[in-house]
């Protein structure tokens, strides 16, 4: 089972909606993928259509009360299912503080429970927006990160410290941890802007590569996920893009990002749009 964690610590750069549909994405392919849910908003959840706490058990009851994955894991489209999040999640922070080994609580429940998981090609687990204990759990769980970027300046701000974050886990506790790369989100390619920090990135990533390095082989990816107002509507309706609009330039995104993390290349009728050469703010 590949195991990937969708990071950043800075909110708003389109994490939840890069978790969840990239998975359907994937599960689109044949493949079965698993979410789990580590942001106490819970908002991967209710994308997926499941009320926080009405649903089963979450999260929060695998990492403080040893609730098996399977028990808690809900199927909620084909070959795509959810560890749904829950507010009490934010509690779970401070209750295992004070926790020996409280940062790789995941992934001994993981690995307890690696037979029955391995029905699953992907595990990809939404982190909330810090560097708390609950992401810190899921680094320890995973062995590739991947980082959901806006194409702002500020976005930009908080990189180095994630990289560091993610390097000391990799030195101290988790060996195969690394950094898969960078997709840039709410993608507007007609401004000077996003071709400016699409430089910045290249230049940063070249200044800090180094043998061994969690980042040794980092990437930006070359899909873009375009700024799209369907991608807006669809968790309203507690659906993945490709439930809610499938021919949308969201749904089209996000099948080029899943084809370039299984093959290393974009979707074919991604590359081949004229979209790509003009502003996308759009309906469709």
């Amino acid at each position: 089972m590949r195991r990937i964690a969708v990071l950043n610590q800075k909110g708003g750069v389109g994490k939840t909606t890069t978790t969840v549909n990239l998975a359907a994405a994937l599960a689109a392919r044949g493949r079965s993928c698993l979410v789990m849910d580590l942001d106490p908003q819970a908002h991967a959840t209710l994308h997926l259509g499941l009320t926080p706490g009405r649903s089963g058990p979450t999260m929060y009851d695998i990492l403080t009360q040893n609730t098996p994955i399977t028990q808690v894991q809900r199927e909620v489209a084909p070959n795509l299912w959810m560890c749904g999040g829950h507010i009490d999640l934010a509690a779970a922070e401070v209750e295992l503080i004070g926790s020996v080994g409280r940062e790789v609580i995941l992934h001994d429940a993981i690995a307890a429970e690696a037979e029955a998981l391995a029905r699953h090609d992907y595990l990809l687990i939404d982190c909330p927006p810090s560097l708390g204990v609950l992401s810190l759990n899921a680094l320890c769980a995973v062995r590739e990160v991947l980082i959901p970027l806006q194409a702002h300046f500020l976005a930009l701000h908080g990189l180095s410290k994630l990289l560091e974050t993610v390097g000391l886990v990799r030195k101290r506790v988790n060996k195969e941890l690394t950094i898969l790369g960078v997709v840039l989100c709410m993608y507007e390619s007609g401004t000077r802007l996003s071709s400016e920090v699409i430089d910045d990135l290249e230049t940063f990533f070249q200044a800090k590569r180094q043998p061994n390095s969690a980042w040794a082989d980092a990437k930006l990816f070359q899909t873009r996920i375009r700024r799209n107002i369907r991608l807006a509507e669809s968790p309203s309706f507690g659906q993945s893009i490709f439930q809610y609009a499938a021919n949308s330039r969201g749904a089209e995104d996000y099948a080029s990002l899943a084809s370039e993390l299984e093959t290393g290349q974009p979707d074919d009728l991604w590359r081949g749009s004229n979209d790509l050469a003009q502003p996308v703010i759009d309906a469709g």
